[in-house]
């Protein structure tokens, strides 16, 4: 492609040849150059005008974007009540969580004592707490348009009261675990899986013929057959003895500990710990006996008592808690 520059009739020509290459090249700066020509009008006029509000300019603009920004409110409202939705069924659901927590509190035997400094903090965190020194009040009106302050407000609060409830269901899980293992050192697992055939109280002694008493319970069952702890404890006794031949005496705390008599052998040493259902001796007929039995009492502070009430309390094992949430 050929330029020709003249600038009279009697001037010289000038001419200047382009490849097709080098027009391609101009041409796409010059796109280039106009794109960029635009955007800055754009940037600098159209949109400095409808900020500041520019007497021809800004109404024009704001003519021309108008859809696009009623589409864009539209959008972020739409988002917004959504969310707001979300967080009331979040609250509903966090109240009904709060009554719960309350029932089985006291279930879990908590005291009100042991939940002040939970419930002082938040009272402390939560916006109008009484106590400070203007007085607000009245009915709760949920938002039906919220700005996103407020849904940001709002989601911080239902954050605090949810790590609340955390350390609060923590407390429980605590509680109930320290009542499992106070279950698990009551004596309610029987010793041995047979049925009792001569309870505790007064009976006809099987040797003078006379009413006694009866101190524990009798298990029949063959020599030889394991004798399993009925709670976890400490063996501080195995020994001799006239009435209950080879004995065995385990302390399980709070006073309250178990015998085991008329045994054939014992397998625990003075001092062991042996946990709830563990082996710890075998049946026989040692001492003052008509037969192979087990004789089993449960004495608290030495008295004895009826084993069939603490029986009664078979406690299941322990259960393997959830995994609690962990805090941020």
């Amino acid at each position: 492609m050929q330029l020709l520059i003249t600038h009279g009739s009697m001037a010289r020509t000038r001419t200047l040849q382009f490849q097709v290459w080098q027009l391609l090249l101009l041409l796409s700066l010059l796109v280039v150059l106009l794109m960029a020509a635009s955007g800055a009008i754009y940037h600098f006029v159209f949109l400095k005008a409808a900020r500041e509000g520019w007497p021809v300019v800004s109404p024009l603009v704001r003519l021309i974007v108008r859809d696009e920004i009623a589409q864009k409110d539209r959008f972020m409202r739409d988002n917004l009540d959504a969310m707001a939705q979300k967080l009331g069924e979040l609250q509903a659901k966090l109240v009904k969580l709060e009554a719960m927590g309350e029932r089985v509190a006291g279930l879990v035997s908590v005291k009100v004592d042991e939940l002040k400094p939970l419930l002082r903090n938040k009272d402390a965190a939560a916006p109008g707490a009484k106590g400070g020194k203007d007085g607000k009040g009245g009915p709760y009106l949920p938002l039906h348009a919220p700005l996103l302050d407020e849904l940001n407000a709002a989601v911080a609060k239902l954050d605090e009261a949810t790590d609340f409830n955390t350390d609060l269901y923590t407390l429980f899980e605590s509680r109930l675990l320290q009542n499992r293992l106070t279950a698990l050192m009551i004596p309610s697992a029987p010793p041995l899986d047979t049925p009792a055939t001569s309870g505790f109280g007064f009976r006809v002694d099987p040797f003078t013929g006379r009413a006694a008493l009866h101190t524990g319970l009798d298990f029949p069952a063959e020599d030889g057959v394991p004798i399993r702890a009925a709670a976890g404890g400490v063996v501080v006794a195995r020994d001799t003895h006239p009435a209950y031949g080879l004995v065995l005496e385990l302390d399980h705390g709070n006073g309250v500990s178990t015998r085991y008599g008329h045994c054939s052998s014992i397998e625990v040493s003075v001092g062991s710990v042996v946990r709830r259902g563990q082996q710890v001796a075998r049946v026989g007929s040692t001492g003052r006996s008509t037969g192979s039995h087990l004789h089993f009492e449960v004495l608290v502070d030495g008295v004895p008592q009826d084993p069939a009430r603490f029986l009664a309390l078979a406690a299941p094992p322990l259960p393997d808690f959830a995994e609690r949430p962990r805090r941020r």
